[in-house]
C-alpha cells in the first residue's frame, strides 16, 4: 500500500504513543476489518508489552514494541528506523503523543508547563517529521495526527495545552500541503473532551466522546478525502463559532 489514497486498507500500522487509549481504539477499529501488523513505540516497556498481548489476542498478525521517550530526540530516528523496518514499511502511522499538564492560564510551575510544550509540540513534532520522511522515502502512506479542538483557539482555561496543540496542528497542516504530491497524506484529528486516563477526574465538556466513537470517526476519515476531522463531527460547527467570537467575549470563557 502506498500513496495518499490507501484509506484504512493498509495492513502495516505504526503507533507513536503506543499505550494511548485513543490510538489503541483506532487500531482495534482497523483490526475489525482486516488483520494488521502493528509496531508500538512508547516509553513504558511493561505497558507496551501488555498492550501487545492484548492486540495479539484481538487478532493482529504481528505486534512488536519499541521503547522510546518523546523527549529523547537524539534517538527518535534510530528507534523509528527499527520500527519501520520491523513492519517492512508502514501504511498508517498514528501519532498519539501528549500530556495534559495543569489547567489554567499563567502557570504556577513554569518548568512543568514548559515540559508540556516539549512533549506535545517538540517531541511529538519531531516524531511526526521523522515518520513523514520514512513514508515519503517508502512511497507514501498516511499519518493520523491526534490534535485537539483546544488548539483551534486556545482558551484561558488551558493555555499551555492549547498552545502546544496549536503548534502541532500547524506543523501537521503545513506538512500535509508539502507532502501531498509525494504520496503522503496527513489526517489531522481534532477531538473535544475524550474520556480517558488523561482526563480522569475532570468534568466532561459538552459533546464529550469516547475513544471508541473517536476511532470510528478517524477510520471513516481515512476512507474519505478529509484532511481534518472533528470528533464528534458536530464540534466542527461549534469551533467555527468559537473562532469568530469577538475576543472581548471569548476571554470571558473560563472553562
Amino acid at each position: 500500500m502506498s500513496g495518499a489514497n490507501g484509506g484504512s486498507a493498509g495492513r502495516r500500522v505504526l503507533v507513536l504513543g503506543g499505550t494511548s487509549e485513543i490510538a489503541l481504539a483506532i487500531v482495534h477499529e482497523l483490526q475489525s476489518r482486516i488483520p494488521r501488523d502493528v509496531a508500538l513505540v512508547g516509553r513504558d516497556a511493561a505497558a507496551l508489552s501488555a498492550v501487545a498481548g492484548e492486540l495479539g489476542g484481538a487478532g493482529c498478525s504481528e505486534v512488536s514494541t519499541f521503547e522510546l521517550d518523546a523527549l529523547d530526540l537524539a534517538h527518535h530516528e534510530q528507534v523509528l528506523e527499527r520500527a519501520f523496518h520491523s513492519l517492512g514499511g508502514a501504511d498508517i502511522v498514528i501519532l498519539a503523543v501528549g500530556v495534559l499538564g495543569a489547567r489554567g492560564g499563567l502557570p504556577a510551575d513554569i518548568v512543568a508547563a514548559s515540559a508540556v510544550l516539549q512533549v506535545n509540540l517538540v517531541g511529538a513534532g519531531s516524531l511526526m517529521m521523522h515518520a513523514a520522511r520514512h513514508l515519503r522515502d517508502g512511497g507514501g502512506g498516511t499519518i493520523v495526527v491526534l490534535s485537539s479542538v483546544a488548539g483551534e483557539r486556545p482558551r484561558r482555561a488551558n493555555v499551555v495545552y492549547g498552545a502546544s496543540k496549536a503548534g502541532l496542528d500547524a506543523l501537521a497542516q503545513g506538512l500535509a500541503d508539502d507532502l501531498h504530491e509525494m504520496g503522503v497524506r496527513v489526517l489531522v484529528v481534532r477531538p473535544g473532551f475524550v474520556g480517558t486516563r488523561m482526563t480522569s477526574g475532570l468534568d466532561p465538556a459538552p459533546l464529550a466522546t469516547t475513544p471508541q466513537a473517536l476511532a470510528h470517526v478517524v477510520v471513516k476519515g481515512l476512507d474519505g478525502r478529509a484532511q481534518t476531522v472533528w470528533a464528534p463531527p458536530a464540534l466542527r460547527w461549534l469551533m467555527l463559532v468559537m473562532r469568530i467570537l469577538p475576543r472581548s467575549l471569548f476571554r470571558r470563557l473560563k472553562q
